[in-house]
C-alpha cells in the first residue's frame, strides 16, 4: 500500500512539473504504521496480570448441549404416509 501511495505521488508529481520534498499523507500513513509499535503506557485493565495476589473473577461452568436429549433409536415412519404428509394439496378448480 505504502509503494502503491509513493508510485501515485511521483506519477502526480512528474505529471505536474514540480518534485516536493514531503507527502504529507505518505508520512501520516507511516506515522500511523510506527505508533502500533509503541508501548503502552497506561494500564487499561487495572491490575497487573503477573501480581499473584491480583484478585480475579470466578470461573463457571455451562454445559453448551445441557438441553438436548438424545432422540435415538426411533421407529422409522412408513414412508408412503410421510411422503403424503409434505404433499401440496390439490387446487380447487374455479
Amino acid at each position: 500500500m505504502l509503494a502503491l501511495s509513493g508510485a501515485k505521488f511521483a506519477a502526480t508529481s512528474a505529471a505536474r512539473g514540480r518534485h516536493t520534498l514531503f507527502n504529507w499523507p505518505l508520512l501520516a500513513v507511516i506515522a500511523l504504521a510506527l505508533s502500533g509499535c509503541m508501548p503502552a503506557t497506561t494500564q487499561v485493565a487495572g491490575a497487573d496480570p503477573a501480581d499473584p495476589a491480583a484478585r480475579v473473577a470466578p470461573v463457571g461452568y455451562r454445559s453448551t448441549i445441557a438441553p438436548y436429549s438424545s432422540l435415538r433409536p426411533a421407529t422409522p415412519a412408513p414412508w408412503r404416509d410421510r411422503n403424503d404428509a409434505v404433499t401440496p394439496q390439490p387446487k380447487q378448480d374455479r
